[in-house]
């Protein structure tokens, strides 16, 4: 593992770190630096900006909901916030097609960062809006009507689905409207504190809290040297992906998911009911209630993935809960387009899919039955 992870950073990224469970064994190492100035080294024991992960534990959050009668999984979200979506959309688009993305709604992100509305085609892109944002105070309803406003992906309840950060943040509107508590409150109580996790919280501001890297964006090319964007104002993505935590945390938090601690068996169930749904990078990914369902030489892997600006992290728990592995790396976005606005395979890439195989399935040679399948970072 330890070789794995070093060619991770000989590759290109500046720091990388993990944890890897085995049967009650636990394997921590790291690679590299959290800081390229200074030099100081990346430890097991970061925390890191999670991305995307968030979403799974605003997921177990609506199940709860769900398990006590005050939410149900095929009714109308206009039923429960009209105000947010009305009329026929509302009408159309359920609680469950928001957690598993097929509701339609398109991302928020493009329209709350401006200069990025033309990925992917990206030598019309420009990283200004990273930096006007960073200290921009978004309110979810903002961002909502964002996404609300924008074209529509796709029919609500489509075969398809079509990933989109706007769900997650009505989720986080639900959680209110039902609980009488913010979001970010009710899931740190009864989804953070329940799995005992003693590294992860929604931040309270622009830093992260205990010892962390910076983190580092390329934004493929365009920011060279890439910039330190670990200060920043998370607001952005609030209840899709603004949580901070560690490794240690995440393989705990996921192993007492999957063993239902969290929710029961049958909410366990829903949220393992997958439909293909495309990832914001173009890919095709098995998505369940958010979680994501990954296929291995090794066995079938649940967790999720996610990035935000430069930091990407992954948490895959073998079905059994008998392997783990989280990953974190501080640096985003390193693949630079080719003529025509394709980002192109870099030898991170490569190095990474030889990392993630060696701690799903501990064997350097045992491949992904769909290499699609492994996700790739997205925010």
């Amino acid at each position: 593992m330890k070789s794995a992870l070093d060619g991770v950073h000989r590759a290109g990224i500046p720091g990388v770190y993990a944890e890897v469970r085995d049967a009650g064994r636990t394997w921590r190492g790291a690679s590299g630096v959290a800081d390229v100035t200074t030099g100081r080294p990346v430890t097991p024991d970061m925390r890191q900006r999670v991305g995307s992960i968030t979403k799974t534990f605003t997921a177990a959050a609506v199940m709860q909901q769900v398990e006590q009668g005050r939410i149900q999984l095929d009714a109308p979200i206009g039923g429960y916030l009209p105000q947010l979506v009305p009329g026929e959309r509302g009408r159309k688009i359920t609680v469950r097609m928001l957690l598993n993305n097929t509701s339609g709604i398109p991302d928020y992100i493009p329209y709350a960062f401006p200069s990025l509305q033309a990925f992917p085609s990206l030598p019309d892109v420009s990283p200004k809006s990273l930096d006007d944002n960073r200290f921009r105070q978004f309110r979810p309803a903002e961002l909502i009507q964002m996404g609300l406003a924008a074209p529509p992906a796709s029919e609500p309840g489509a075969p398809t689905g079509v990933y989109s950060n706007t769900n997650y943040l009505l989720l986080g509107q639900l959680l209110e409207q039902v609980t009488g508590t913010p979001a970010e409150e009710y899931i740190t109580r009864n989804v953070i504190e329940r799995a005992r996790l003693r590294h992860t919280e929604f931040p309270a501001g622009t830093r992260i809290k205990g010892p962390h890297s910076r983190m580092y964006e390329a934004f493929y090319g365009l920011i060279d040297p890439p910039r330190d964007y670990s200060v920043y104002n998370m607001s952005w993505t609030g209840t899709g992906a603004a949580l901070v935590s560690t490794m240690e945390d995440l393989n705990r938090f996921y192993a007492k998911l999957l063993d239902g601690e969290i929710v029961n068996r049958s909410s366990l169930a829903q949220m393992q009911r997958t439909v293909p749904v495309r990832a914001l990078d173009g890919t095709m990914i098995d998505y369940g209630l958010g979680l994501h369902k990954v296929g291995t030489g090794c066995g079938t892997f649940w967790g999720h993935d996610g990035t935000v600006w430069g930091a990407g992290t992954m948490s895959l728990t073998r079905a059994d809960g008998k392997r783990q592995m989280s990953v974190a790396v501080n640096l985003q976005r390193w693949n630079k387009p080719d003529s025509s606005g394709k980002p192109q395979p870099h030898p991170i890439d490569y190095a990474l899919s030889t990392l993630y195989r060696q701690a799903m399935c501990g064997d350097g040679n045992a491949e992904a039955e769909n290499a699609s399948q492994v996700p790739a970072f997205v925010p």
